[in-house]
């Protein structure tokens, strides 16, 4: 058995009745919007003074509906982060060895020259060539050992020196790798002679936006919506994103989608920051997740936020609901204004003498003119 705590009201001392109508009159709790703790009644009549401990249920408070107490706001919950991944330290972005173009040029123009004495060594030159070339006439050995090594040398040197000709343009970068081995990036750019044998494989550096399909997401209340999402991004780290990654694209988009199931996004007009601060902290997200791969985002920002089709029309009902009830309290507090200021000047300036009963009729019908007035029901 338990009861409440509770004091008499200084109300009823000294009345006659005091017991029957303080009781009466007086409220059953004191505190109107907070549950106080049950006290065990064995406890309030003991006469030991020792101190006896006894399980208590905590005290709960809790808000009463109609008592004026503003809700308090909810504080987003921090995101967690989650562990990074890991690539190879030793997998970072280097600078090839290269050689300006005109070296292969020039190895591929010696190359050329020198099958062409062979061929005049051999012989076996047409006479138009060597009259327009002005060469001496040469009788020819033919094609003998010495003939042919001349020919594999220059035309492995001419093959070697012009195959290694590369053109890098601006916002290109070449991945180099020979036999499985990153050999380094070449970022510069106009003619260039590469290594023929290394394989060469192109990627984009330049800052790059992908505009994502529909995404599930969630708003801060729970509700499904279904969000697109601009990535302003680019390649930092070409080993990385290339070697690093099967497919560095593939990556920032799952990355982006496990994101916004973490993050909640209001839609816009809400109170708690709207697409701005989900932006924020989409970014934040997604630019971690994706240092370690070598790439470099720069913004998340939802440029499209709806509500997922199931839930889309009670959400559509519900604000309307919210917006015709604001515009309700609006009118209403005009209306008490204009009601009391017009009562107030009449009195002040002593146009009428009111009682209680009068002002009472007065008041309700300025009510219903200014209300009538204003096109809404009574």
């Amino acid at each position: 058995m338990s009861t409440t705590t509770s004091h008499t009201p200084p109300e009823s001392e000294g009345h006659p009745d005091g017991g029957a109508a303080g009781a009466a009159a007086r409220p059953a709790r004191l505190i109107q919007n907070e549950v106080t703790t049950e006290i065990p009644v064995h406890l309030l009549f003991r006469d030991d003074p020792d101190p006896v401990r006894a399980p208590l249920r905590p005290a709960v408070v809790a808000r009463r509906q109609g008592t004026g107490e503003q809700p308090r706001q909810r504080r987003p919950a921090p995101v967690r982060g989650r562990p990074q991944p890991e690539v190879d330290p030793a997998l970072v972005e280097r600078p090839a060895r290269v050689l300006p173009g005109a070296a292969g040029v020039l190895a591929g123009v010696c190359g050329l020259t020198g099958c062409l004495a062979a061929t005049w060594w051999a012989g076996m030159l047409p006479p138009y060539v060597s009259q327009a070339l002005r060469l001496p006439a040469c009788a020819g050995a033919g094609l003998g050992p010495a003939q042919w090594a001349a020919y594999a040398g220059a035309g492995a040197l001419g093959a070697f020196g012009f195959s290694g000709l590369t053109r890098c343009r601006t916002g290109r970068a070449w991945v180099l790798g020979l036999f499985g081995r990153y050999r380094g990036t070449v970022r510069r750019t106009g003619l260039l002679w590469v290594n023929p044998l290394v394989r060469r494989r192109l990627m984009d550096v330049r800052l790059r936006h992908w505009r994502s399909e529909a995404m599930t997401a969630t708003d801060p209340d729970g509700m499904a919506l279904r969000v697109v999402v601009l990535v302003v991004w680019r390649v930092r780290d070409t080993a990385r994103a290339l070697l690093g990654v099967e497919d560095h694209e593939g990556y920032l988009r799952e990355c982006v989608e496990a994101a916004l199931a973490r993050v909640p996004v209001e839609p816009a007009g809400g109170t708690r920051g709207g697409v701005t601060a989900a932006g924020d902290a989409l970014t934040r997200l997604v630019a971690t997740e994706t240092a370690p791969v070598g790439v470099e985002v720069f913004s998340v920002r939802p440029v499209r936020v709806e509500y997922a089709p199931e839930v889309a029309p009670a959400i559509h009902r519900r604000r309307i609901a919210a917006l015709d009830a604001r515009q309700r309290a609006s009118m209403l507090n005009s209306v008490v204004d204009s009601v009391e200021d017009t009562v107030t000047r009449l009195t002040v300036r002593g146009l009428v003498e009111l009682d209680d009963y009068e002002r009472k009729v007065l008041v309700r019908d300025l009510t219903v003119a200014f209300c009538s007035g204003r096109g809404e029901p009574v």
